[in-house]
């Protein structure tokens, strides 16, 4: 450390951090003034960060990065080919939007299904919304009942998606299979958000019906049926998708799986719907252009977590905690951890989890806690920190719907945090 200060004072970046996530501020600007800031706190040679990038490039977050960047072009693909809106207007159509009760539900669905297929709750909500709007509008529903639909439902896909950057990510630092993590974690998070979501966007529907509505919405038949090759693209996604998904569980497959099965599923989808080799790769450039940001982001990101690491400022933090968390109270731990995961780190949801980990993992073990409650802490104490704050996730998902109706977002995002502490709170129990 500089001057041999406390390692401690290597958090500082951190806690900097954490309070510039939540500002206006460029995430990628965000991560370079903490990563300089540590390195000089540090005692790191600053010109020697080459180097250390280039390491980055091949490290796990540098992986999810890279992902979450084929997530999207694969999203681009499947606009493209006409996939997304198909499968969007099947659902609907299946399910029926006759009430208002089953909008609701047929819009829950298709945001989930969609989102849990592109591993991107902005991507695919995207392009469900200029879908949906006007097919619910007739029914009644309001801009801020379908902003917490998109939000709730639209978040759980995250939750179970196989490829999914929060999923990939918890599956690796814990050596969950997807099945074990599903069962453990992905699963019961997804059934609260869900449940709370619907009761809470058909209160949110009561409430606000007559008060806020859709103007000038366009016509769009629910009926209308597909091309031929937005219907062979279709069948060519969801069977391929389906095939590399069940061999990956099959072969017990790790992270960099899902390369194969985004890059195979978008190549394959573009094929069947007619595209020509040059098309389907033009768009997936642009649709992974998108995302280059976060990608650079997280090589930065990496950098940043290590040299806090090296310096020991977590295991000072672990020691100076120690009277609190080392009791050997599985639920207080659990709930500690929880709840310094959703509002005490900021940022990216893989980022959160990373931090998480290399925090309290040492307690995780001499705790002899099970692997899969922590799976579930790590994915509450990351992805519900979108709900306890106004911030990018969702104010974005009120602008898909075109809400202005802040209060009813905050007051569900509340009800979700509760939800969700509870339920760590009586997994908890069972160690």
């Amino acid at each position: 450390m500089l001057f041999g200060i406390s390692p401690l004072f290597a958090l500082i970046p951190l806690i900097l951090y954490i309070v510039l996530a939540f500002k206006d501020i460029n995430p990628i600007l965000n991560v370079l003034l903490c990563v300089i800031i540590t390195g000089i706190l540090t005692n790191k040679p600053l010109l020697g960060m080459g180097a250390v990038i280039g390491e980055s490039l091949g490290s796990f977050l540098g992986l999810i990065g890279f992902i979450i960047m084929l997530g999207s072009a694969l999203g681009a693909i499947l606009k493209k080919t006409g996939v997304a809106e198909n499968l969007v207007r099947t659902v609907m159509r299946k399910i029926g939007i006759n009430t208002e009760k089953r909008a609701i539900l047929a819009s829950m669905i298709a945001s989930m299904v969609l989102t849990a297929l592109l591993g991107t709750l902005a991507g695919a909500n995207a392009i469900i919304a200029p879908i949906v709007i006007p097919l619910v509008a007739v029914i009644g529903i309001t801009p801020s009942s379908l902003s917490a639909v998109l939000m709730g439902a639209g978040l759980t896909g995250m939750f179970i998606g196989p490829f999914s950057p929060q999923v990939v990510t918890i599956m690796g630092l814990t050596r969950l299979s997807y099945v074990e993590y599903l069962i453990s974690a992905g699963l019961p998070v997804t059934v609260v958000c869900l449940i709370v979501t619907y009761i809470m966007a058909n209160k949110i529907q009561k409430d606000t019906k007559g008060i806020y509505v859709y103007e000038s919405t366009e016509n769009i038949d629910i009926n209308e049926k597909a091309g031929e090759n937005a219907k062979r693209a279709t069948y060519g996604f969801l069977i391929t998708l389906t095939l590399l998904i069940v061999y990956g569980i099959y072969v017990k497959s790790g992270a960099s799986y899902a390369i194969v099965v985004m890059f195979t599923t978008a190549v394959i989808t573009g094929v069947t719907g007619r595209l020509s080799l040059n098309e389907i790769f033009d768009t997936l450039v642009e649709g992974a252009s998108r995302m280059m940001w976060l990608f650079i982001m997280f090589i930065l990101f990496n950098p940043f977590i290590t040299f806090i690491e090296e310096s020991g400022a977590f295991k000072s933090l672990v020691t100076l905690l120690e009277p609190l968390l080392g009791s050997g109270n599985k639920i207080v731990f659990s709930l500690v951890s929880t709840l310094t995961g959703i509002f005490g780190i900021g940022g990216a949801a893989v980022a959160q989890s990373v931090v998480m980990d290399k925090m309290f993992n040492g307690f995780v073990q001499d705790l002899g806690m099970s692997t899969g409650l922590w799976a579930m802490i790590l994915l509450v104490g990351s992805q519900i920190t979108s709900f306890a704050y106004p911030e990018a996730d969702m104010l974005g998902q009120m602008g898909l719907a075109r809400s202005k109706d802040l209060k009813n977002m905050v007051k569900f995002g509340v009800i979700v945090v509760i939800a969700n502490v509870l339920l760590i709170f009586i997994r908890a129990f069972f160690g």
